[in-house]
């Protein structure tokens, strides 16, 4: 492994995840709906219409199988190129890079910009100061994160020992 291709590559992670999440949070909040905790979810369907938000509604598989598969995707070749070669070392690689963009995800942008910044609330939830500012929500879903990981990670272990 090539650690300083790899380092490069976590940090190449955290920007590519961070515009994944802001661009489309940006031009439409609403996209990440399911994200948000139940409460600033109810607030918001008071004054627009309801949209599927259940884990295991259509559109929700729909957005976080897409999101596993295009992590698998990138996993592979991260990993391929900063030298990984063994299942072992293709797993370790990519779940690192993993752990790093969801504690990113929790503690950054969860924790700090989305409770913060009222620009990027759901319209009618900007008041919810307390709601945006749960942390022990973010937490939880950031274990879930942790665990969901497991499946492109394993894969991508599976792919570079099947290809290497």
């Amino acid at each position: 492994m090539n650690w300083t291709i790899y380092t490069l590559e976590c940090l190449e992670a955290i920007i590519l995840f961070t515009c994944a999440i802001m661009i489309p949070l940006c031009r439409n909040p609403v996209w990440w709906i399911h994200d948000y905790p139940k409460d600033i979810q109810e607030k918001y369907f008071e004054t627009h219409e309801r949209i599927p938000t259940q884990a295991f509604s259509a559109t929700v598989l729909m957005k976080k199988c897409a999101a596993l598969l295009l992590a698998l995707a990138v996993f592979v070749g991260l990993v391929l190129l900063a030298g990984a070669d063994s299942f072992k070392t293709a797993f370790f690689a990519s779940y690192g890079i993993w752990l790093l963009v969801d504690w990113y995800d929790c503690f950054f942008l969860d924790w700090v910009l989305f409770a913060n910044v009222k620009r990027i609330r759901l319209p009618g939830t900007e008041h919810m100061d307390k709601a945006y500012h749960q942390k022990k929500y973010h937490v939880v879903r950031s274990v879930i994160g942790m665990a969901l990981g497991l499946i492109p990670c394993l894969l991508c272990g599976l792919i570079v020992l099947l290809i290497g």
